[in-house]
């Protein structure tokens, strides 16, 4: 079969929007599931002749002969000029994935968990987590529940570099996962910067549309500098990372129902919860519909952050076996 130009152009770019979104290097066989995951389904075998050409572009390279490519400065590159059509919505579709993938029962206490993973420098992780500690310990973050591990270990299917440790945090998104599974639609319309004033949610100052964007709005802000997570565990005032859900009205005692049992299993994520069609922290609500703002998995990370101490953070970026977390006290 003889593919026309357009549709060489988009495998190559999603065999590196998969390459992208996979933490050190990949082999054919995580591509492939990766390229599964963005509904795209490609041979290894085929996708190995992609990356052959690919390498002769400059845009991947190998690394050693079993750790598979990585993407050069050049494939960077051309991810940021990729198809706009490709591109806006990707932060959506991202959500939409890791929902699908999350597989948490609170009731047996057991599935697939949806985490963001950050890597921070080996020598500057104890500093890291002493600077997370009032997030952890003030309720900011959607779980006390973390995973660790070091260099060449993996976080579900994330491959933490060498000199590196990683930090997984239970993201938002279990909360898109558990009321997917229990059958309630939900519609994740953006993030944000959320102000709290006397330890009180009050609104949000800054917000970026999830269909829209291209990358994770938590990580923009994080790297923007806009956050005071510490700050607003410390003191009570400051801005944290949230994000802004809507469900039907006739699905609130199921929510609730979910809610609870989340909580039970050590998990948490809602700050407020709206009534029927009436505005959530000044943002407006659908006719029928309940706002929900959920709490940012990467807050931990972002007060750490503001201490000083950079992470390459990786949002919604794999999924690991609830029974694989422990207590960020533990550590």
């Amino acid at each position: 079969m003889t593919f026309k130009p357009l549709d060489v152009e988009r495998k190559v770019l999603t065999i590196l929007k998969a390459l992208n979104s996979l933490p050190g290097p990949a082999g054919s066989s995580r591509i492939a599931q990766r390229m599964k995951e963005y509904g795209y389904t490609l041979s290894e075998r085929a996708i190995r002749y992609h990356l052959r050409l690919m390498d002769e572009s400059g845009l991947t390279e190998l690394v050693g002969n079993r750790d598979g490519r990585v993407l050069t400065e050049k494939g960077r590159s051309e991810i940021r000029r990729a198809l706009v059509k490709d591109k806006v919505g990707y932060a959506i579709n991202k959500i939409e994935i890791i929902s699908y993938r999350t597989s948490f029962d609170y009731k047996k206490r057991s599935g697939n968990v949806p985490v963001n993973v950050s890597f921070f420098d080996k020598t500057s992780f104890k500093k890291a987590l002493q600077a997370m500690e009032p997030a952890f310990k003030h309720g900011y973050c959607v779980s006390q529940l973390v995973a660790v591990a070091e260099g060449g270990q993996k976080i579900g299917d994330v491959t933490i570099p060498e000199g590196k440790t990683g930090l997984a945090t239970v993201c938002s998104i279990i909360i898109n996962g558990t009321l997917l599974k229990a059958g309630v639609p939900i519609d994740s319309r953006f993030a944000g910067i959320l102000e709290i004033n006397d330890n009180k949610p009050t609104r949000f100052t800054d917000i970026i549309h999830y269909n829209g964007c291209s990358l994770d709005p938590s990580e923009i802000f994080i790297k923007a500098q806009m956050t005071s997570v510490r700050e607003a565990a410390l003191t009570g005032n400051g801005g944290i990372l949230a994000n802004f859900r809507e469900i039907p009205a006739v699905c609130l005692p199921v929510l609730e129902e979910v809610q609870e049992g989340l909580k039970s299993a050590g998990m948490g994520g809602i700050i407020l919860r709206g009534n029927t069609s009436e505005p959530v922290c000044e943002m407006a609500v659908d006719p029928n519909k309940i706002g929900l703002v959920l709490m940012g998995g990467l807050n931990p990370v972002s007060a750490a952050q503001e201490a000083g101490i950079v992470a390459e953070n990786h949002s919604m970026s794999t999924i690991v076996d609830y029974h694989s977390l422990i207590k960020y006290t533990e550590i």
